[in-house]
């Protein structure tokens, strides 16, 4: 009898796993206007529309008890699940949080840990409505799924942009990523060391990017006074590679963006050079930064460019032409995605 081919999940990596799972899925009900594929589900209300979405935290792969607060563990994970929401236009307004809590995790733990939710929740105008517990064998797991209402014709999908559209972001890049790395030097250099002390001195940016990252709400809200939607947007959780490739996959469309306008804080570029990493690398595949990418049309650049709130990083092209970063001197790389696969 023949043995049925195994395949490990390793060799199509996260994106390719959503394809297989979802690419055969049906749709069965006629409010449902987008199901995967987006960073949130999208219901039919009328003449609004509902948003959903579900983000999971593992102990272990996304985060690490030993050096990460539970107080800001659980506001960053709102601001995980909530930015999904803001990427697609839309008003984010509940949550639920399902956990898995292990046998080393104390009642004052979780505490700590909702205290973090409720104060992410207060400065984002969203409410805690429920959730679910489980005993977990494995560490603390972590599930927030949002909901969000927007209008329809200010929903923006990852599938918009055109020819030409300009590409934005909203903050510095990579700063999250060597956060990570300062956190996992220190737990490695101190870890038989008795009343260990870290050394974060001139760091705390970093530190702050990765431990309790913000929304970027602010922007949102002055495109929207500006009249400006953009043309696609999405999360930046996966590093801009990934992303703009996700962008460009789902608008079939191809990309340039030029290496010195990629902004860098200088706290990235100090400890990268200290720990021998390339800043450049941090910017592109780190990943956790949590900004919003977007696209909006080029007659749009001067009011976007006036609010002083993006950079504006490069254009879109068409889909033949690939994903390419232009260096300094006009060399053209095509950029390829290598961020964690989680």
């Amino acid at each position: 009898m023949a043995q049925s081919k195994s395949t490990e999940i390793a060799t199509l990596g996260e994106f390719g796993l959503i394809d297989r799972l979802t690419g055969k899925l049906g749709r069965r009900c006629d409010t449902t206007l987008m199901g995967a594929g987006d960073d949130a589900a999208v219901i039919d209300m009328g003449d609004s529309v509902m948003l959903l979405t579900t983000d999971m935290m593992t102990e272990g792969i996304d985060f690490d008890l030993s050096y990460f607060p539970l107080k800001h563990l659980g506001y960053k994970a709102v601001v995980r699940g909530v930015n999904d929401i803001l990427a697609m236009n839309a008003s984010p307004r509940q949550i639920t949080v399902a956990l898995g809590v292990s046998a080393k995790i104390s009642v004052e733990a979780l505490d700590e840990l909702y205290e973090g939710m409720e104060q992410a929740c207060k400065e984002l105008g969203v409410d805690i409505v429920g959730g679910d517990t489980t005993a977990s064998m494995n560490g603390l797991i972590i599930t927030i799924s949002a909901v969000g209402v927007a209008r329809k014709e200010e929903l923006v999908y990852r599938s918009g942009a055109k020819e030409h559209d300009l590409i934005c972001i909203t903050s510095n890049l990579g700063a999250a990523y060597m956060g990570l790395h300062l956190l996992e030097r220190e737990k490695r250099v101190l870890k038989d060391v008795e009343n260990p002390e870290p050394k974060f001195e001139g760091y705390e940016y970093l530190l702050e990017r990765y431990l309790k990252p913000r929304t970027r709400q602010n922007v949102l809200a002055a495109l929207r006074e500006e009249g400006i939607v953009p043309t696609s947007m999405i999360d930046l959780s996966d590093g801009l590679a990934s992303d703009l490739r996700q962008i460009c996959r789902s608008s079939h469309c191809g990309a340039r963006i030029y290496l010195e306008r990629i902004p860098i804080a200088r706290q990235t570029s100090e400890l990268a050079e200290e720990m021998h990493i390339d800043p450049v690398i941090a910017a592109l595949n780190g990943g956790e930064d949590h900004e919003l990418l977007f696209t909006i049309p080029l007659d749009k650049q001067e009011q976007v460019m006036r609010l002083g709130l993006v950079d504006v990083i490069g254009h879109i092209t068409r889909e033949e032409s690939g994903v390419v970063l232009v260096t300094p001197d006009g060399e053209g790389i095509a950029l390829k995605a290598q961020a964690f696969d989680r």
